[in-house]
């Protein structure tokens, strides 16, 4: 489920598209990556997380979160999908989640309204990571698009 703060950034992020068109964040657990359903844009760009563990609490961290969003826009109504990780949540810092809504609304003009725009850099915020990467813990490995190996 997405947080609010998710929500409330994306919406204040997107008043910055087309004016007439209205766009919405939805969670939606079945999006993969490389697998955008017909007419839907990806958007997949790797952030900074931190993790804990719900049975034995233990804390981690990780700079290569994958967040994977999926766009549609049609007939002035754009929609975004996200995909929170089954595993364990991760606590994505707001800086971090404002960075990746503003990129997402670059990613919007330039794949659903066809702007031209140059590519900004904005870095996120590391962590300092000092656990090894663990496979058989990644759901990117799982998966087969883990950027760790």
């Amino acid at each position: 489920m997405l947080s609010p703060e998710w929500t409330q950034i994306f919406q204040i992020k997107a008043t910055d598209l087309k004016q007439g068109d209205s766009w919405e964040l939805q969670y939606d657990e079945n999006i993969e990556p490389n697998k955008p359903n017909m007419d839907w844009k990806e958007y997949i760009r790797n952030t900074s997380a931190s993790f804990q563990c719900s049975m034995c609490q233990r804390k981690w961290s990780s700079n290569k979160v994958m967040v994977v969003l999926h766009m549609c826009l049609r007939n002035g109504q754009g929609t975004v999908k996200c995909t929170d990780a089954p595993m364990e949540n991760p606590k994505i810092e707001s800086e971090n989640i404002n960075t990746l809504m503003e990129k997402l609304v670059e990613k919007i003009k330039q794949k659903c309204y066809h702007e031209n725009l140059e590519e900004s850099y904005r870095p996120f915020t590391l962590y300092e990571v000092k656990s090894p990467h663990e496979p058989k813990h990644c759901e990117g490995c799982m998966k087969g698009v883990c950027t760790n190996k």
